[in-house]
This record gives structure tokens, C-alpha cells and sequence, in this order.
């Protein structure tokens, strides 16, 4: 049989590698495949290479595998810090962020992380860091909208103005 070639394999590993780290479902997978591979005579080194783990996280799988069966290749719990918004402060916060933030006194049109950052220390004496109140509106589904400049608002003695180049088609 011809060996096949995947053009661009590094990248590839590299791509196949994280969607295998993206669920959990995968993740299980990934490591019945390295118990396997094991219980087929290879060593964690030829595993772990292959894989793309060191040898010592294969002899983890294998000795959490020999202690719980099939449920210690399950994702364990990590440890962390809790949060700081529970599910209902959450609920009204989603709640708030789909009105404007004019309804809260603000001067903004539009929600950004400062802002909420703002908003969370007023309402709920919570402190979030600007980028954790971004990451905020991404887990709530909301994308970030840009707010227009004076220049968009279509006054053409503005917009000539401001513009440095000559239009399209035109030549100084």
C-alpha cells in the first residue's frame, strides 16, 4: 500500500491535537485510544510520542485506569477559584446588558468592559477586571459593535473635511 500524505502535517497535528482538547467527549476518547495502545504492548514513551503527551501523563492514564476502570479516563473536576457572579446575579446581568446603558444613568450608548466593569462595582459590588467583562460578553453571546464616528453621521462638509485622499477614480 502507498503512504498517504497529509499536506502541511505539522499544522495539521498541531489543529487535530486541539479539537481533540476541546470536549470533553474527545478528550475520553483520546485516552481509551492510549490504554489501548498500551494493553497492545507499547511502551508510554512510543505512546506518548505518537499522542502527543509525555510518557509520564500515559502512565497517569494507565494507573488512574487500573484504580477506576473506565471512569478515571473522565475529566475530573479542577479545582479553581469559585466565581464571582452567581447564576442569578448572571441572569440579571444578561438581563441589564440588553438594555442601554443610558437606562443606568451612563453616558455610553453602547456597553463596553470598562463600563461593565463600572456597572458590576455599582450594582453589585463585584470587581472584574476590564478584560474579564470582555470575556463576559462572549460567554453571554453579545459581539462587540464598534461605535461610529461624528464622520459617519453623513454631513458632507465633515466628511470631505476629514477625508485625506482624494476619491476613487479622481486624481488631485
Amino acid at each position: 500500500m502507498r503512504k498517504l500524505i497529509i499536506s502541511d502535517a505539522e499544522t495539521m497535528r498541531i489543529a487535530v491535537q486541539q479539537e481533540i482538547n476541546r470536549s470533553e467527549d474527545s478528550r475520553y476518547d483520546h485516552r481509551l485510544h492510549g490504554v489501548l495502545l498500551v494493553c497492545s504492548g507499547y511502551s508510554c514513551y512510543q505512546v506518548g510520542q505518537w499522542l502527543g503527551h509525555s510518557p509520564r501523563t500515559i502512565e497517569y492514564w494507565i494507573k488512574r485506569f487500573n484504580q477506576h476502570g473506565f471512569a478515571g479516563l473522565l475529566d475530573q473536576p479542577r479545582a479553581g477559584r469559585s466565581s464571582l457572579l452567581t447564576e442569578k446575579i448572571r441572569r440579571k446581568l444578561e438581563k441589564q446588558l440588553r438594555n442601554s446603558p443610558r437606562n443606568f444613568g451612563y453616558h455610553q450608548n453602547l456597553w463596553d468592559g470598562k463600563l461593565l466593569s463600572y456597572h458590576l462595582a455599582e450594582y453589585f459590588q463585584i470587581q472584574l477586571s476590564v478584560r474579564q467583562c470582555q470575556r463576559l460578553f462572549h460567554q453571554f453571546g453579545f459581539r462587540y459593535r464598534k461605535p461610529r464616528p461624528m464622520i459617519a453621521q453623513n454631513d458632507p462638509d465633515l466628511e470631505k473635511a476629514y477625508k485625506k485622499t482624494a476619491p476613487a477614480g479622481k486624481k488631485k
